[in-house]
């Protein structure tokens, strides 16, 4: 009988929003170069908003409410959509080599990935199964949701369990509520998500055997052997300046807005399967020409500087070529999308084009 491999069980602890992102990104490098192991690590959270990676803060986050109740704000280095992280939240990471479950496919990852967490909820007495394209649920009611990132032949997916929840300071930071919410708003949020804590009957489990029971969903599922371990060497050095790196303003804002005066900028959203994906296109409408397009949403693509790429390659294109654009982008480049496809792109652009319609500024679409 073959052995089974071995997986480092790492346990960071309670930490603040930027060091929890450095630590992402310090694991992440480090597996990638060869100089950290298969990981499992859990984390918590000091309270916090992360932004996906492809988001805007100002479009996800109510920043007013985050500085008057000590939220901080910081930005995931993987796709997807807007999380409240509290101390009674519990996180969990994967860090793996692309091969280890035999397949690149992020929806199939995400998919054998989510039943193993699944299953380590279920050893609480948790009802929760996988719910496409990225979610776990109890009775239709999320209890986690899921992203992930390739780096080259590394991957790192990531989950947070919902152990007990403070919905009205989650709603309160997040652009998905009004910013004085109601009771009944409250409720009715509270109908789709739910918690350990609730699903028990109110049962508070203590936190080690939470970590436990998810430790061996995950070993069960993969067919692994976990070994408590702490951060070597190679990745203490790399942490003080990473972490510099995540507390900056401009990683926070990486995605603001660009100006531009001379310019008319119209925005518009699609949703598709793989997410939500929004474009803000600035065009001189008398020239028929888009100056430039910035991409924003929850969705996963890889690698990520995808987009960077695709709004380089529409920038000063005349708006009568952005279909053969986009299209010949989809073409010549190796992307890999998580339920998405070139014309998921090209929709908000048209979108937000054909907002000009109204005033008579120019066409709208090719």
């Amino acid at each position: 009988m073959a052995e089974r491999p071995t997986w480092r069980l790492l346990d960071t602890g309670l930490r603040g929003a930027a060091e929890n992102m450095a630590l992402d990104q310090v694991l992440l490098e480090s597996h990638q170069e060869g100089h950290s192991p298969n990981t499992l690590r859990f984390l918590r959270f000091e309270p916090c908003v992360l932004v996906g990676y492809h988001q805007k803060v100002a479009h996800e986050v109510w920043e007013d409410f985050c500085a008057e109740h000590g939220i901080a704000v910081n930005r995931r280095i993987t796709g997807g959509g807007t999380i409240y992280f509290d101390p009674l939240h519990l996180g969990w990471e994967l860090y793996f080599d692309r091969a280890f479950l035999g397949t690149g496919d992020m929806a199939a990852l995400s998919e054998r990935i989510c039943r193993a967490a699944a299953g380590g909820l279920q050893r609480l007495g948790v009802d929760a199964h996988f719910r496409p394209r990225n979610d776990i649920e109890v009775n239709g009611r999320k209890i986690s949701g899921t992203g992930g990132a390739f780096d080259g032949s590394s991957v790192v997916f990531q989950g947070t369990v919902l152990i007990d929840a403070e919905l009205e300071k989650m709603l309160g930071a997040l652009r998905v509520a009004p910013e004085k919410l109601s009771k009944r708003q409250i409720a009715d949020i509270g109908e789709r998500l739910t918690t350990v804590k609730e699903v028990l009957g109110g049962r508070e489990v203590p936190w080690p055997e939470v970590k436990q029971s998810l430790a061996d969903g995950f070993a069960e599922e993969l067919g692994i052997d976990l070994e408590p371990g702490d951060l070597n060497a190679v990745e203490q050095d790399k942490l003080p300046e990473t972490l510099a790196e995540m507390e900056d303003e401009e990683w926070i804002h990486l995605h603001a807005p660009m100006g531009d005066e001379d310019a008319t900028v119209v925005e518009a959203t699609h949703r598709s399967e793989g997410g939500l994906v929004r474009a803000a296109v600035a065009v001189e409408a008398d020239r028929g020409m888009i100056k430039h397009v910035t991409f924003s949403g929850d969705f996963f693509v890889n690698p990520k500087r995808m987009v960077f790429d695709l709004e380089s390659t529409l920038r000063n294109l005349p708006m009568v070529r952005l279909e053969e654009a986009v299209r010949d982008f989809f073409r010549r480049s190796e992307v890999e999308m998580l339920l998405l496809g070139p014309e998921d792109f090209l929709k908000p652009v048209q979108n937000a084009l054909a907002e000009l319609r109204p005033s008579g500024q120019g066409e709208a679409t090719p």
